[in-house]
């Protein structure tokens, strides 16, 4: 009876380390399929889009990989009609230190030409910072969307549209004195930013800002361009795609329902729409990104979903010569619904709000 004690005993401890050395071999097939998968997948993504390479020289500033950069921490926020509060000089200079030094991103963008973005390219100066910049140039409201922008309950008053076209104005001469100054780091200047689009509160006319373009083209010696939706450029971007130096298109596959499988082979499909209506157009993606926590998206947002785009996407436009500016270096919690801290405009950052690494930057810095 012992002996046959010890004999079963024996049974279960070999059946166990055989189940043990399944479940190991299992786990090591499923990792080497989700790499093989992964690798084919931008393989395949490569070889499909040959139509989309382009030339190396169609790089900004020779460079593949940027970011989108404002900078505005807890309790600070820009000028939303009560003034702004805008992040001090050594949180600037934190902040661009950290880009350039731990991330290596040398190619940044600014929204506006207002006193934080003076500061970003006086810091950038006056500190040597190895960072060159697109400058934006920010359009106010001059047409009332209220009719398809979601949270605009009521029309625009007509007094406060005329007054926007002073301030646009007066933005846009800032934006070339801006450029001129600083002619060494500006690399290019962005004219309105969404401000084309349908479901956007600050709608200009198409003519009004092709316009705008010519005259700041006029004004600097940068690349001048207007940065917008991809579908609007697809449908409508024609006559405004002659008066710019590059097309600058912005792309999120979770806003229209996509889910991280799909990010990449979405991303390109919109690239491609781009392409068949503006052939010769040359592209920069002014924005692109993937948020890590989203009560609007559920499941689909997260910091691994954040990382995987961000590694598939801006390989796959490395591969293609195209500058991408990731969206965005930080979160932003003034941004979006007040009371509602899970909202998908405060948290498309690498970086949180207090400056602490997502896992997409985690894996990058025990890399480097």
């Amino acid at each position: 009876m012992k002996n046959m004690k010890i004999g079963k005993i024996d049974g279960s401890i070999t059946r166990i380390g055989n189940l043990m050395f399944i479940i190991i071999l299992i786990s090591l097939f499923s990792c080497a399929l989700k790499k093989n998968t992964s690798q084919k997948i931008m393989e395949e993504s490569v070889h499909q889009t040959e139509g989309l390479i382009q030339a190396k020289n169609d790089l900004l500033v020779g460079k593949s990989k940027a970011i989108c950069y404002s900078g505005f921490r807890t309790g600070q926020h820009p000028d939303r009609g009560d003034g702004a509060k805008n992040p001090s000089y050594e949180e600037v200079l934190e902040d661009l230190e950290i880009l350039s030094e731990k991330l290596n991103f040398q190619l940044i963008r600014i929204y506006d030409s207002g006193e934080n973005s003076e500061l970003v390219l006086r810091v950038i100066e006056e500190n040597n910072i190895n960072i060159k910049v697109m400058l934006g140039i920010w359009l106010r409201a001059e047409l009332s969307n209220h009719n398809t922008c979601s949270w605009l309950t009521e029309p625009i008053p007509q007094d406060e549209l005329e007054q926007n076209k002073k301030l646009n104005l007066v933005e846009i001469e800032k934006g070339i004195s801006l450029a001129n100054e600083f002619k060494d780091i500006v690399v290019a200047v962005n004219v309105g930013n969404e401000a084309l689009v349908d479901w956007n509160d600050h709608k200009v006319n198409t003519d009004t800002i092709i316009t705008y373009v010519q005259k700041v083209k006029k004004s600097i010696y940068q690349d001048v361009t207007v940065a917008d939706n991809y579908k609007w450029w697809a449908d409508n971007g024609a006559e405004l795609a002659k008066v710019v130096d590059f097309v600058s298109v912005h792309i999120y596959p979770i806003w229209e329902g996509k889910d991280i499988n799909e990010g990449l082979s979405f991303s390109i499909e919109n690239l491609e729409e781009v392409k068949r209506t503006i052939p010769n157009a040359k592209i920069v993606i002014t924005e692109a990104g993937w948020p890590s926590v989203a009560y609007e998206f559920g499941e689909r947002a997260s910091e691994e979903k954040q990382k995987q785009y961000y590694n598939e996407f801006m390989s796959w436009t490395q591969e293609m010569n195209i500058t991408t500016f990731w969206f965005e270096a930080f979160d932003e919690d003034w941004k979006g619904e007040t009371n509602n801290m899970m909202g998908a405009e405060k948290h498309w950052g690498l970086y949180t709000v207090d400056r602490n690494p997502k896992e997409v930057i985690k894996a990058q810095l025990i890399t480097n």
